[in-house]
């Protein structure tokens, strides 16, 4: 790689020595603010995600003010304000609209529209972005177009932006390949693990063992020896704490909400010390019975997508920790094993029969009705230590090399923003 002849200071710290021809100027002397409201009947909604601006996802939660958007039009660059989406913009291949949070920009003509996917979405200049916004909460805050616009950027004349986007869009390209391969690998790994889950819990480790019809819709036979079991009668639930985001502190009683039940990675593993958050001791006064003990289950209530119904977290801890919103605690009052019903709760055929009782359309609802009336197989207390055992070992190989694809994919990320950061803020030269 090569560099530039000559540089000059930026006079901005998070750009540092530029090209001594790169012109540096406020942001609003590149970009107008597009502020024209528009319905979402007239123009397609869309969503503003880390990975860009797409048709408005199925799933996600919709607001009943779709009459009140903001219009975008293709070529527009789109960021998200508040800090608790940083990383969310991109430019938009299409006309549509988005929600009042967002910022619309619309390059003028000295700018190319997809080198602002580049240079307003390297890290750099994201973290000033976020970093220039106002609020009165630590980990939220909201970064408005009068602050935006008064930030100074470097912009390289219209040929060199040109020769960047499509140097990046190579280099780029062969990076996320990378880290698609990695990503697939992840993905089989974990559905032989769930494999070995299902299989393990619902028709235990002898192939040869005697095999019995259940009546159960989601699973014709166990083996002749184990018994069902109602959900509720072998735990009491309740619901949990309710707070806002804006309430969680750095201190304080512990606390498990949905969002960290909800993470795809997490759903069926045990509480992950790095999840827990903190709330103020005010806040859980008389909520006594919110609180999880070892041997409990925290699920979430409600879920964006229909595959996430059921998901759990597997309380392992002596700490005191409390249900969050958003959560149905499920209280221990039986004797069976409970590693083994934590993988019980994790396998497919298990989580099939709480989404086959869901009700919902674009986010469904998990009740405590619905928990305490699915079956739960339980193997004699022997066996169940046994199972999970079994399970334990058979899936460390698997989870070792999830970690080290997921450590790959990390090394990958990084890189990619280290070339892009590099090259849209001059260190490399690329023509």
């Amino acid at each position: 790689m090569t560099t530039y002849n000559t540089y000059k200071d930026s006079g901005i710290a998070w750009l540092g020595q530029i090209p001594s021809h790169w012109e540096v100027k406020r942001l609003g002397s590149f970009f107008n603010e597009r502020r024209q409201k528009v319905s979402d009947k007239d123009f397609e909604p869309l969503s503003v995600t880390k990975l860009g601006i797409f048709p408005q996802w199925e799933n996600v939660a919709k607001t009943n003010d779709g009459d009140n958007r903001k219009l975008v039009r293709k070529g527009d660059f789109v960021i998200n304000s508040r800090s608790d989406r940083k990383g969310s913009s991109g430019v938009s291949e299409l006309d549509g609209s988005v929600s009042l949070i967002n910022i619309v920009l619309s390059p003028k003509e000295t700018v190319i529209p997809v080198f602002c996917n580049y240079l307003l979405k390297c890290n750099s200049f994201i973290e000033e972005y976020y970093r220039i916004g106002r609020g009165i909460v630590a980990d939220l805050w909201t970064t408005r177009y009068q602050e935006m616009k008064c930030m100074d950027i470097a912009m390289p004349p219209l040929a060199e932006q040109e020769a960047i986007v499509n140097y990046l869009k190579n280099a780029t390209a062969k990076i996320d390949e990378a880290i698609a391969q990695q990503q697939k690998m992840i993905d089989l790994l974990k559905e032989r693990k769930q494999i070995i889950i299902n299989e393990a819990v619902t028709h235990g480790l002898d192939p040869n063992i005697p095999m019995k019809p259940t009546g159960i819709d989601w699973l014709p036979q166990i083996p002749a020896h184990w018994r069902t079991r109602r959900f509720k009668y072998l735990y009491r639930t309740r619901t949990g704490v309710s707070f806002t985001k804006a309430q969680i502190e750095d201190e304080g009683e512990k606390v498990i909400s949905y969002g960290q039940i909800h993470s795809k990675d997490n759903w069926f593993a045990a509480i992950n010390p790095e999840l827990i958050r903190h709330i103020p001791p005010t806040l859980v006064a008389g909520y006594d019975g919110a609180i999880s003990n070892k041997g409990d289950f925290l699920f979430a209530d409600t879920s964006e997508d229909f595959e996430g119904c059921g998901n759990c977290i597997y309380v392992d801890l002596d700490d005191k920790i409390y249900a969050g919103y958003h959560t149905i605690l499920a209280k221990n009052i039986n004797s069976e094993h409970g590693q083994y019903l934590a993988y019980l709760f994790a396998s497919p055929n298990w989580r099939g029969q709480v989404r086959s009782a869901v009700n919902g359309v674009k986010v469904y609802s998990v009740t405590q009705s619905i928990l305490n009336n699915v079956y739960v197989l339980l193997p004699p207390l022997d066996e169940q230590k046994q199972i999970a055992e079994y399970i334990i070992c058979a899936v460390k190989p698997i989870d070792l090399a999830i970690s080290s694809c997921t450590a790959m994919i990390k090394k990958l990320s990084e890189r990619k923003q280290i070339v892009i950061n590099d090259v849209v803020t001059g260190k490399i030269k690329v023509i």
